[in-house]
């Protein structure tokens, strides 16, 4: 494999290429089945019990901690490009204002054309803002992240409790006759857009796309900021990291060693309250709104921030491991691999495609998962051996700039 360019920091291509391909572990419920699949095993038809137990898998290593690493890396990584381009006499923050416009436009066109879960146009959104704040100081940066975080998450928390209760009233037998109408017609809602969500993407493309772009014109945008408290926050959060050393491996190894531990332990152990919580009420969907959206956020960044300390550790070692080397590749090509997923799962699962919506619970939809990181990990690799960029990090990068960029690794040497 051809060695890493000089401009690239070894930790984050590593912590970036475990998250694209955990994020597939969570977003394969959402391609092969309706959305509301990713919620629980038991949502559109009820689940066996290697379902409950894939999704709790799942639920335990994957859920909230690849989108953390995600924003977390994105933060890190806009300041990164901004220092890199200002110190070759460009303009940094320009550069990078056109570079989140064009990601929008992707996040648009990944929407509107193939996935109701694109990420691309709320990473787009949330940058902005964080462009706006990157100037602040590493310790107010931290307060204000936390700060944002906590708000936001206690809030929605709160807001989110009645739901909670009246489904846990339902269960009990003690809701109200007012609750038990409430719940029966939310419930009845749930599956009526299961339903419809499924026919619709048992569709044609064309009629895919007339689908989100006449009934969902403003979805990313609603999505983006329903979402703003959470990834804005752990992008300010990772801003201060990078500044501070923790992704260049030059924080002290007791305190990596310190953040790894504690920060996944302790967010371990509060992802199995929830989750024995949530079994024991039949992961009920308002549980499970209320924890995957909030209630879960502290554990979500305890253990991004522990599974990235974890991986700064192992970087070195892994550097000179084929695993190592996979991984980073995978994350050189984070961008083109997402997108190039969610076309290769959507012609499985779409019915543009073989058609195969709504026919695997979460037991079976582990096979779709091995085979996607091969596909991206094969992919990666054979790709990077002849090129600088992937495909898509390429096209993003030359618009940017505004010119086409040479790729192959010979140009650079001619």
């Amino acid at each position: 494999m051809t060695a890493l360019p000089p401009d690239r920091v070894e930790a984050l291509d590593l912590i970036r290429g475990v998250a694209i391909l955990g994020i597939l572990a969570i977003n394969i419920a959402g391609f092969a089945g309706p959305s509301v699949a990713t919620l629980s095993p038991h949502l559109p038809f009820p689940g066996t019990l290697a379902d409950e137990y894939s999704f709790a898998v799942k639920f335990v290593l994957f859920e909230g901690k690849m989108r953390t690493l995600f924003s977390l890396l994105f933060g890190a990584s806009l300041v990164l490009f901004i220092e890199r381009a200002d110190s070759k006499g460009s303009f940094g923050d320009l550069l990078q204002l056109r570079r989140l416009g064009w990601l929008a436009l992707f996040g648009l066109a990944h929407f509107y054309l193939f996935w109701w879960g694109d990420i691309l146009f709320i990473y787009a959104v949330a940058g902005m803002i964080a462009l706006i704040m990157r100037e602040m100081n590493s310790k107010p940066l931290i307060l204000t992240a936390i700060a944002i975080y906590s708000i936001w998450h206690f809030a929605g928390a709160a807001l989110s409790y009645p739901g909670v209760a009246m489904e846990e009233n339902t269960r009990l037998d003690t809701a109200t006759a007012a609750q038990e109408r409430e719940y029966s017609d939310y419930l009845e809602l749930v599956h009526d857009n299961a339903r419809n969500e499924t026919r619709q993407l048992s569709g044609s493309f064309i009629g895919q796309v007339e689908s989100r772009a006449v009934g969902k014109t403003f979805r990313p945008l609603v999505t983006a900021f329903s979402h703003i408290g959470e990834t804005l926050p752990l992008m300010l959060l990772g801003m201060a990291l990078l500044r501070t050393g923790f992704f260049s491996g030059t924080w002290q190894r007791r305190h990596l060693w310190l953040a790894a531990l504690v920060g996944t332990g302790s967010g371990l152990a509060m992802t199995f309250a929830l989750l024995g919580w949530a079994w024991s009420r039949g992961f009920a969907p308002k549980v499970m709104e209320a924890i995957t959206q909030y209630w879960a956020g502290m554990p979500h960044v305890l253990m991004g921030v522990g599974y990235a300390a974890f991986l700064v550790l192992a970087a070195p070692a892994l550097a000179r491991m084929p695993l190592g080397r996979w991984l980073s590749a995978t994350g050189r090509m984070a961008f083109s691999t997402y997108l190039g997923t969610t076309v290769l799962m959507t012609a499985i699962f779409y019915g543009w495609g073989l058609g195969w919506i709504g026919r695997f619970g979460h037991a079976w939809q582990w096979p779709f998962v091995f085979l996607g990181w091969a596909v991206m990990v094969i992919w990666s690799t054979i790709w990077l051996r002849r090129f600088k960029r992937g495909p898509l990090e390429w096209a993003w990068r030359s618009l940017v700039e505004g010119r086409l960029l040479p790729n192959q690794y010979r140009q650079y040497c001619d």
